[in-house]
């Protein structure tokens, strides 16, 4: 058998038992899609076994909603496979589907070895995080930040309006999108693209008499607490697990998630959403550094993209568990153009899918109490120690990059990634 064809069975393989185990482990690791999504598309639908007493309800255009506008439509998707399953196991369907796009988009013909360790690494990612990385919106928004990832050179226009499609399901594609800016210079193309989308997506909105709702994923983020596996809660739950300092854990029955609280709890929520934003253009402003100093692109673009999704994990008050997704497109980016670079912190950002799944599900029970068992809040304070170390490596390999472009422009010999496509080269140049 091909290269390509052992890669299929292999993508085969994880994807229905990472399915099935969603059924097996504990606390629901699919709990999202039939205790929210199955009825909110249901309702918007007009299903009335999904309406409340207040009738039909279309999340996003009647209420707000704490996601981008389009989060709906991969929810109304699953219908289309609910008439042969049930609609959990649809979302399943769907999410292989899309999966095995942008997988089929990934590995191409199969010769190519940095693309075929990029998929390799893509499914061992998917198997050790577990049934939340396709039970999420996440599964929907991976594939097309993955296929936006490795068409942005070649297709601007056509990766920019994937991009913006995924940003107005999750919003954390417009890291990638804000780093394709950085370092292509096709940028009218990557900014016509999302402006496209965009706009198509916020007209639709607003005729369908929505628009007051248009932006209120933002708002409702803004006013959240700390949830318990943000890297930022570390300190709560341990004062929580050792009952010390007021601390505990308790249930936002409103976001269907566990925070915690303690000493100037308030004040750190404050100041976390103003933290992000500067790390965020911090980061921008060292890409753009990096790009003026004569970078190529093939070099700047993972690097800038994968330090930008870190920073919205590490420097978040919300730590959802599929959130460890995001940092899969700029690393699978990294492995097609330069696995030599990428391979180590690839492989280390595996090791943290497993800790988060060791945590989320199976002793998350642990966790949801109001002074949580010491063990597993040592686990999840490795996860997140381990997430500061990737962000500092990710940090350090884009200053690496600035540092290291003078020696390129002025001539003098580089070493070029073994892995990069020629034909980035010749359109980046």
């Amino acid at each position: 058998m091909t290269r390509r064809g052992w890669l299929w069975v292999a993508f085969a393989l994880v994807h229905g038992f990472v399915a099935v185990m969603g059924y097996v482990l504990p606390h629901g690791p699919m709990g999202d899609v039939y205790l929210v999504y199955e009825p909110w598309s249901g309702c918007a639908l007009g299903f009335a076994e999904y309406c409340g007493a207040s009738g039909r309800e279309i999340v996003g255009i009647t209420e707000s909603w704490v996601y981008p506008a389009l989060a709906l439509v991969p929810m109304l998707a699953a219908w289309l496979f609910e008439g042969l399953v049930s609609y959990t196991p649809a979302w399943a369907i769907l999410v292989t589907l899309v999966d095995a796009v942008a997988f089929a988009v990934l590995i191409g013909n199969g010769r190519s070895r940095g693309r075929a360790v990029a998929a390799g690494f893509w499914l061992l990612f998917m198997l050790l995080l577990g049934p939340v990385g396709i039970y999420r919106l996440e599964g929907i928004t991976v594939p097309l930040a993955i296929m936006g990832c490795l068409w942005l050179v070649r297709r601007p226009w056509l990766a920019s309006m994937l991009l913006a499609a995924a940003t107005w399901i999750k919003v954390w594609p417009a890291a990638v999108l804000a780093a394709a800016v950085v370092a292509l210079r096709r940028r009218l193309a990557i900014v016509g693209g999302a402006i496209v989308v965009s706009a198509a997506t916020m007209a639709t909105v607003v005729a369908l008499g929505g628009g007051r709702y248009l932006f209120g994923f933002i708002t409702d983020q803004t006013g959240r607490g700390l949830q318990i596996e943000a890297p930022i809660s570390a300190v709560y739950l341990w004062y929580s697990a050792l009952d010390v300092f007021g601390s505990q854990v308790y249930y936002d029955a409103d976001l269907l998630t566990f925070q915690v609280t303690g000493p100037a709890v308030n004040a750190v929520i404050a100041v976390m959403t103003p933290l992000l934003a500067a790390s965020v253009l911090a980061l921008l402003l060292l890409g753009v550094w990096a790009v003026r100093r004569g970078a190529h692109v093939i070099r700047v673009l993972p690097a800038l993209g994968f330090a930008l999704v870190l920073a919205l994990i590490v420097v978040n008050k919300v730590g959802s568990p599929q959130y460890m997704t995001w940092i899969v497109a700029p690393l699978v980016l990294g492995l097609v153009l330069d696995r030599g670079t990428w391979i180590r912190p690839a492989a280390f950002a595996a090791g943290t899918a497993l800790l988060t799944q060791i945590v989320y599900p199976i002793f998350y029970n642990f966790l949801m109490t109001d002074h949580p068992a010491w063990g597993v809040v040592a686990v999840l304070t490795v996860r997140n120690l381990a997430l500061v170390v990737l962000f500092a490596w990710s940090v350090l390999h884009l200053v690496r990059v600035a540092v290291d472009a003078p020696a390129r422009r002025s001539g003098q010999r580089a070493t070029s990634p073994r892995s990069a496509p020629s034909v980035i080269e010749r359109t980046s140049s």
